[in-house]
């Protein structure tokens, strides 16, 4: 045999260990044990005193719970106490990571449903007051995913988060203070007069002028929400917000001009709503907004055009655009042909 291949079959097999580490090894994660043993043993390691066997217990999670098979098994095998129990840890990475793992749960509908099965939403609104950032962020973004869902935001009303969550919208950073908007938006659709009771009109106005369009868009949603009950009508008229809405309703973000046009339709049947709206120059840019594509724009523009049409002297102002409303009622939406309709009719009444 050749020289040269000696020293390669040599080299081979020689008994010398290298230093590089495997490929694919990650040493921030646990190990995952093979199939049904994996989430127990991470169940178990969550709750180790060594704090590097929590973290890397909770990374290793964090990559499980993207599949809503590893998500729905974490939950039935006994995570979700845990986890609730790391929400406290003293350490904050772990604190970070455990409401990273309640933030991807909430992203999968079974996970939305332990949140109340199990009780979870008063825990994660414990660390309303956390000091890290990114942890709130977290625990936000978590609440956010919960309240998109009727039984969400009840449970969230019920506990009393409301007026906890409007006093938190002033100090709170711009991003935070969006995801905040966000739960607040949806809560508000289930019982506004928490949020009422809590000054929450002031300060969702004084959000409508942000220069951010997430946080426009999530203050004129919540500010529609609010505007639904007749309390809300009236603290709408009594905190001056129609100058700040008619301004919103020439804003580049469709959704930010749609729950504006949406709070004066709202607000406008009222009496003082609608001579407000009036005095405030809403008619001109609500015409404006008639030939939208948006569907939800159009509509409530129209909507709020009929509520304003019931004063006499807006009536007679939109007899002129008569002609600008009927190319709407060959709309291939039938609810944007109806509200057309019905803003004709309410302009051309006669005494």
């Amino acid at each position: 045999m050749p020289r040269v291949c000696k020293a390669v079959i040599k080299s081979m097999a020689s008994t010398r260990i290298s230093e590089q580490l495997p490929p694919h090894i990650d040493l921030t994660q646990a190990p995952v044990a093979f199939g049904n043993r994996a989430l127990p043993r991470l169940s178990l390691e969550l709750q180790d005193p060594q704090l590097c066997i929590r973290q890397r217990a909770l990374a290793a999670l964090c990559d499980l719970v993207h599949d809503p098979k590893r998500a729905y098994e974490a939950i039935h095998k006994g995570c979700l106490e845990r986890l609730k129990a790391l929400l406290q840890d003293r350490d904050s990475s772990v604190r970070i990571k455990t409401t990273e793992v309640f933030y991807l749960l909430a992203a999968h509908n079974v996970g939305r449903e332990a949140f109340l099965t199990w009780d979870v939403v008063a825990p994660l609104s414990d660390l309303l007051d956390e000091p890290v950032d990114a942890c709130r962020k977290n625990m936000h973004r978590a609440l956010k995913m919960v309240a998109e869902f009727p039984a969400g935001a009840v449970c969230m009303v019920t506990l009393g988060l409301v007026p906890r969550l409007v006093l938190k919208l002033p100090v709170e950073q711009e991003e935070i203070r969006a995801l905040i908007l966000a739960t607040l938006s949806y809560c508000v659709r289930v019982d506004a007069l928490p949020a009422l009771a809590s000054n929450g009109v002031p300060m969702l106005r004084n959000q409508l002028s942000h220069p951010s369009p997430d946080i426009r868009r999530a203050a004129a949603s919540a500010m529609l929400g609010i505007s639904v009950p007749s309390e809300g009508k009236h603290k709408v008229c009594e905190e001056g917000v129609f100058p700040v809405l008619v301004k919103l309703l020439s804003d580049c973000d469709p959704g930010v001009t749609a729950s504006a046009a949406g709070t004066i339709m709202n607000t406008a049947i009222i009496t003082k709503g609608k001579y407000q709206a009036l005095k405030a120059g809403a008619i001109p840019p609500l015409l404006e907004l008639v030939g939208s594509e948006d569907r939800a724009v159009c509509a409530n523009a129209l909507r709020a055009l009929t509520a304003l049409a019931e004063a006499p002297c807006a009536r007679e102002q939109l007899l002129e655009h008569l002609p600008l409303l009927k190319t709407r009622l060959n709309h291939p939406a039938s609810i944007i042909c109806r509200a057309a309709a019905t803003a004709i009719r309410v302009i051309s009444w006669t005494p």
